[in-house]
């Protein structure tokens, strides 16, 4: 059975169709990379899936049960985000928090364990991000890396399903892209669960089981990397990923 199953998801935000008609599955373990043009609505459909925008059509499946509905309770919504952790562009830490703050405060929150549990898990996912020596640490002493790394940690404290990264580079310099990259395929050798919205191909190319290609709201062109990137079907496929590389 497949982790996540999404059916048929529509999305329009007044007289725009954001996403029309978006499915597909994915299993456990398995990496998904989204790419397409800004506009295409791959951030949409990613909150759509935590359940930060309510889709207007469609059903969202985790492990078979279905989430979605048109009588959700605001309960039964923050339910159904902790099947979903989100990593956001701007890594949202809170200023005010050190880094092992940020991490313990969600599971706090929802009572996750007790308190020496809660902080063993914490260090050991700083230790997966390779952060354990800035837990006491602001984010404002942190560098752009540091802090998508810690946003991850964060994401993963709630022992997510699936775990689902929106453009997790963007906001960082070259130079610290690497090393978020590096914690996301380490993640996919643990086998978890990802959905990635990229603007690094190869990155795309290169820890994805499935690519989905995003156009004007539909999916495109979905497939392994070799069948989306070097034989796809559709001339918009194409002409886009051409179009990548030529920019580089």
């Amino acid at each position: 059975m497949a982790v996540l199953e999404v059916k048929k998801i529509k999305k329009s935000f007044g007289g725009l169709d954001v996403l029309k008609d978006v499915s597909f599955s994915l299993e456990e373990g398995q990496v998904l990379t989204i790419i397409g043009s800004s506009g295409s609505g791959k951030t949409t459909l990613l909150r759509c899936l935590n359940f930060l925008e309510t889709a207007d059509e469609g059903q969202i499946l985790v492990n078979g049960k279905l989430l979605t509905g048109s009588h959700l309770t605001e309960e039964q919504i923050r339910e159904n985000r902790l099947h979903f952790g989100l990593v956001f562009q701007n890594f949202n830490l809170f200023p005010q928090y050190t880094v092992l703050q940020n991490i313990t405060l969600a599971p706090t929150l929802l009572k996750q364990g007790s308190q020496e549990e809660i902080q063993k898990k914490a260090m050991e996912l700083l230790d997966k991000v390779g952060l354990t020596q800035k837990k006491d640490a602001y984010p404002c002493q942190l560098s752009g890396g540091q802090q998508q790394r810690v946003a991850i940690a964060r994401a993963l404290a709630l022992n997510p399903q699936v775990l689902c990264f929106d453009e997790p580079t963007s906001a960082l310099d070259p130079e610290l892209t690497g090393e978020v990259l590096r914690v996301i395929r380490g993640l996919k050798e643990q086998n978890t669960t990802m959905i990635v919205v990229t603007h690094e191909m190869d990155f795309a190319r290169s820890v994805a089981d499935v690519v989905i290609y995003m156009a004007d709201g539909v999916i495109e062109e979905m497939g392994t990397p070799e069948e989306v990137f070097d034989h796809p079907v559709s001339e918009k496929t194409r002409h886009f990923i051409q179009g990548t590389q030529q920019a580089f």
